[in-house]
């Protein structure tokens, strides 16, 4: 492990550089916006009422300081392996292992979970396709799109994103016209169902903290554009760009989406299960609203599918690369990581076949495992950025291109506010079993990246690593 960052050329990247800057903004905007903002979001505003707003400005500041940390990174040192690289540099090959290892393993089976979901709206359009065909249906396409150039990909999340982005806005007018009252046969709403059915906190401020436990992990998604970069035409600059266009326009899509729902209809009108967004379209007169929306989730399922395919075969590239995961995956055709690919893919398959099979046993106990895993890997990103940027700025402070904010502060205000989460949890009576299966989880691979840490110091590694393409 080399101690000291140097100043170095563009790496030596055998993937192909073939996305774009649009790809790379369109995916760091659509890339968390998905069916935990358009269907879960009612389950947090039944706990929080109106103050869900203010669970989604903390929720959304947490996730934006973590997103420009990574970009602040991945500007400097453009990695295919993003946080991991970073963490190994930062804390050591122990570090590099488990945070990639976690990363790889939550998006595997967060895939099937999306998979499983497109599945069932497609059954419901086309009740003569069994879910199970929908499913291996879709797993076939999005593997082959993963499998052909990079650009292909790139291209589906960009009209994918490009779909969703559309969607959001065109809420976000209707509602606006609502409140004030300039829709034909409506009258102006104001403020009456912010402040009127039970206060703005209807719950209280124990109310507000339940809602950021339930939208937090909403926000997961963000990473992949940081992995995507290092495949770009420009990666400093492409991920400088991508971070500073999306930072601020997803917490504006998402807290300016809450404030309309809360806005034009009581909070309590909200039923489980049925999309908040769904409820407040039927409210203005939308024909076919719960089909429009249907249409949007499933979009939103499918666009998260691909995204979560790529960012697992790069991410367990990159280990294959520092010889953290079988050096047979480091097959590379035509700029494509097919073995890493594939990898993804047959470990997705399995957890779709569990998840229709047992979804409510051997699923769900997976499922819990990477539940709160999002925010081990976010301690791991803003420990690394602390050790990084000092010293980045002694060694080479002109690959500093984009900064984090009031550094250091605010991210030690962020550790502390993913400690306060994790304490949240232990008292939550359904986030615990999450909580605790997630650092199950964790334990397990810190124990075996502590064993190869042993192994190696005492001139046994497990593999040969190959040098670290950038002299860090």
């Amino acid at each position: 492990m080399h101690d000291h960052v140097t100043p170095a050329e563009a790496p030596d990247e055998p993937l192909a550089g073939g996305l774009r800057q649009r790809h790379l903004t369109m995916l760091g905007l659509g890339g968390v916006i998905g069916a935990g903002l358009f269907v879960g979001s009612g389950a947090g505003i039944a706990v929080a009422g109106p103050g869900i707003v203010v669970s989604y400005l903390i929720a959304g500041a947490l996730a934006m300081s973590v997103m420009r940390m990574l970009g602040e990174m991945s500007a400097a040192m453009p990695a295919s392996g993003s946080f991991s690289v970073h963490a190994e540099r930062a804390l050591g090959r122990w570090a590099g292992f488990s945070v990639g290892w976690l990363y790889w393993f939550l998006l595997v089976v967060v895939l099937a979970v999306e998979a499983t979901g497109a599945a069932q709206i497609a059954n419901g359009w086309v009740p003569g396709v069994p879910q199970w065909a929908w499913v291996l249906l879709f797993m076939v396409v999005f593997t082959a799109t993963n499998l052909a150039a990079v650009k292909n990909f790139g291209e589906f999340e960009f009209w994918f994103a490009t779909l969703k982005v559309v969607a959001i806005v065109a809420f976000l007018v209707l509602g606006t016209l609502a409140v004030f009252g300039l829709l034909p046969d409506t009258d102006p709403v104001g403020l009456t169902h912010l402040t009127g059915d039970g206060g703005f906190l209807p719950r209280g401020w124990q109310g507000v903290v339940s809602g950021v436990l339930a939208v937090v992990f909403a926000f997961g998604g963000l990473e992949v554009v940081t992995i995507a970069a290092a495949e770009s035409e420009d990666p400093v600059r492409s991920v400088a760009r991508a971070v500073r266009s999306a930072v601020f326009r997803i917490l504006f899509f998402y807290v300016g989406s809450m404030l309309v729902i809360v806005t034009v209809l009581p909070w309590t009108a909200q039923q489980a299960g049925i999309s908040p967004y769904v409820t407040v379209l039927d409210s203005l007169g939308v024909p076919s609203a719960g089909q429009i929306m249907n249409i949007v989730v499933f979009v939103a399922l499918l666009s998260a599918l691909n995204a979560n395919l790529y960012g697992s075969s790069r991410m367990v590239f990159s280990l294959a690369e520092r010889g953290e995961a079988p050096r047979a995956l480091l097959a590379v055709r035509g700029g494509v990581p097919r073995r890493a690919v594939l990898a993804s893919v047959a470990f997705g398959f399995v957890s779709v076949l569990l998840n229709l099979e047992w979804p409510d046993t051997v699923f769900l106990y997976m499922l819990n495992s990477v539940g709160a895993v999002l925010l081990f890997v976010w301690a791991l990103i803003a420990v690394s950025q602390l050790r990084l940027r000092r010293r980045l700025e002694v060694e080479a402070p002109e690959r500093l291109v984009l900064k984090m904010w009031a550094y250091p502060y605010l991210t030690w205000v962020a550790l502390a506010a993913m400690a306060v989460v994790f304490a949240l949890m232990l008292t939550d009576d359904t986030a615990r079993p999450q909580l605790l299966w997630s650092t199950a989880a964790t334990a397990a691979v810190l124990l075996v990246a502590g064993v190869r840490e042993l192994r190696a110091r005492r001139g046994r590694p497990f593999t040969v690593r190959r040098r670290d393409r950038r002299g860090v």
